[in-house]
């Protein structure tokens, strides 16, 4: 190539790396391409992106003479390792102010790292969350970018012109310094584990009742037509009239264990981490753990029983199918709530802790489109902090308040129903806890100080003393006045 073209240039040539490349010459953007294998970048070429501007290269050197100032140089690569080693090898090619940007699924204490480290190199480093799958990223994702703030104005044309849209809104915008872009990502990721688990024990509910796959399809083609409007609940229409070419349904076929790529995860490490009660997530990731044990499973079925009785919903033993269907809408419109109510939670205490200014409502806006958690019931969020930009919790807006309030009646009937006929689940329960205890004024962590000081002298504070007042009793005479050198211990 004789001289630089291209306006951005793409590593990883996966089918994630393939359509997004194609997204962007589809909107006049000149993408160079390379990959660790080379001889896929001319399959590339030749099938895929034939009749395209791609520019293919055959070598990291041909791949950053391509590219022009300040060089853009996106990695779509395993996370982890390879994105280090990849950084090594850029590096001494690149000059100062040039931009390297990580699109995969990395650890933002990774990306935390990385950034430092691009920046004291003179270069610029941008860490940014990919929502949408292979479909979003072909026709529009949700891209969540956080790094170093100059590099921003060099990519935002590029990534709001290819991202999703609401209205004329790209569901792109600056995140924050350093890991923030993977951090927002990663509690995305949360969400969704929480969501899908959330649709799965509704499914489960409705399954155990009696209710057949058309039954099922016909109520979540209905709540899809509402507050539930969303990506999830309408591909889980879709999955409960699928049938394969025997007239089999298919969902009834495949295995009970669910897998997991690890972002769930992080995001329940990360909110122990930072003391923040992440639990429907966690929750959600643990029933993935459980529905792995299947063999297990299997023989305790044999050996385990069950209640006895009130195993269906019927009019005899309980409300009536209809009646309880709705209720079990309204346990999961308000277990969303606070789902979503957690995660802004973790974000903001993750960003104290780390120093970054979240656009809370604007973060909302990106998950608007082309993510797995699309739905309307976003927009209620954005709503709640363009009124409220300081607002504290979720929970105490005023359209979030009044929507769990006025469902958590028939919420708790699904849970206590759900007890009585033996079917788990951990994120309605789990999510009907947290709302109790955040509204509960006095939790009973009184006592739990008080079993803390008598066997660990670790001291407590008292409700007739200002707080940061410490005190320990000598609750059997004999432990004296020594303390424990931590409270928090």
């Amino acid at each position: 190539m004789s001289e630089a073209q291209a306006d951005l240039g793409l590593y990883g040539l996966a089918v994630m790396g393939q359509n997004l490349v194609l997204n962007m010459n589809d909107h006049g953007f000149t993408i160079a391409v390379f990959n660790r294998t080379v001889e896929k970048v001319d399959r590339f070429l030749e099938n895929e992106a034939q009749g395209t501007h791609v520019v293919g290269t055959h070598s990291l050197e041909e791949f950053i003479a391509s590219l022009k100032p300040p060089r853009r140089v996106m990695m779509l690569v395993k996370a982890g390792d390879p994105v280090d080693q990849l950084i090594d090898k850029l590096l001494p090619l690149l000059d100062d102010g040039d931009i390297i940007i990580d699109g995969g699924n990395s650890h933002f204490h990774d990306t935390i790292r990385r950034c430092t480290r691009v920046e004291e190199a003179g270069k610029l480093y941008i860490g940014t969350g990919v929502s949408g799958g292979e479909e979003g990223a072909r026709r529009g994702p949700s891209i969540m970018p956080g790094g170093s703030p100059d590099a921003w104005p060099h990519v935002k044309r590029i990534f709001q012109a290819v991202a999703a849209k609401i209205g004329d809104e790209p569901c792109c915008d600056w995140v924050g310094e350093g890991g923030a872009g993977h951090f927002v990502k990663m509690v995305h990721n949360g969400i969704e584990y929480g969501d899908m688990q959330l649709i799965c024990e509704a499914y489960h509910l409705m399954k155990t009742c009696g209710m057949s796959n058309e039954d099922m399809h016909a109520v979540f083609s209905g709540w899809n037509e509402g507050d539930l409007d969303s990506y999830l609940i309408e591909i889980t229409r879709d999955i409960l009239a699928y049938k394969d070419d025997g007239g089999e349904y298919v969902v009834d076929t495949i295995l009970d264990t669910a897998g997991q790529k690890g972002t769930g995860k992080w995001a329940g490490i990360t909110a122990l981490e930072l003391g923040q009660p992440l639990t429907l997530i966690g929750e959600a990731v643990f029933a993935r753990c459980l529905s792995a044990l299947k063999h297990e499973r299997v023989e305790a079925s044999k050996v385990l029983a069950g209640p006895s009785g009130n195993e269906v919903c019927s009019e005899e033993t309980c409300c009536g199918r209809e009646a309880f269907v709705a209720m079990i809408r309204d346990a999961l419109y308000a277990s969303k709530i606070v789902s979503y109510a957690q995660g802004y939670q973790l974000m903001r205490e993750a960003a104290k802790e780390y120093g970054w200014n979240l656009n809370y409502g604007g973060i909302a806006l990106m998950w608007r489109g082309g993510c797995i958690i699309r739905s309307q019931f976003l927009g209620k969020i954005r709503d709640a902090f363009s009124k409220n930009p300081d607002l504290v919790h979720l929970l105490l807006d005023d359209y979030f308040k009044e929507a769990v309030t006025s469902a958590q009646d028939n919420w708790r009937k699904v849970v206590a129903k759900a007890v009585e006929m033996g079917v788990p689940v951990p994120a309605f329960s789990s999510a009907l806890a947290y709302f109790d205890g955040y509204r509960c004024e006095r939790l009973p962590a009184n006592l739990l100080q008080a079993q803390r000081d008598y066997f660990g002298a670790h001291t407590y504070e008292r409700v007739d003393k200002p707080r940061g007042e410490f005190f320990h009793t000598n609750w059997t005479g004999t432990g004296g006045d020594v303390t424990a050198s931590t409270y928090n211990a």
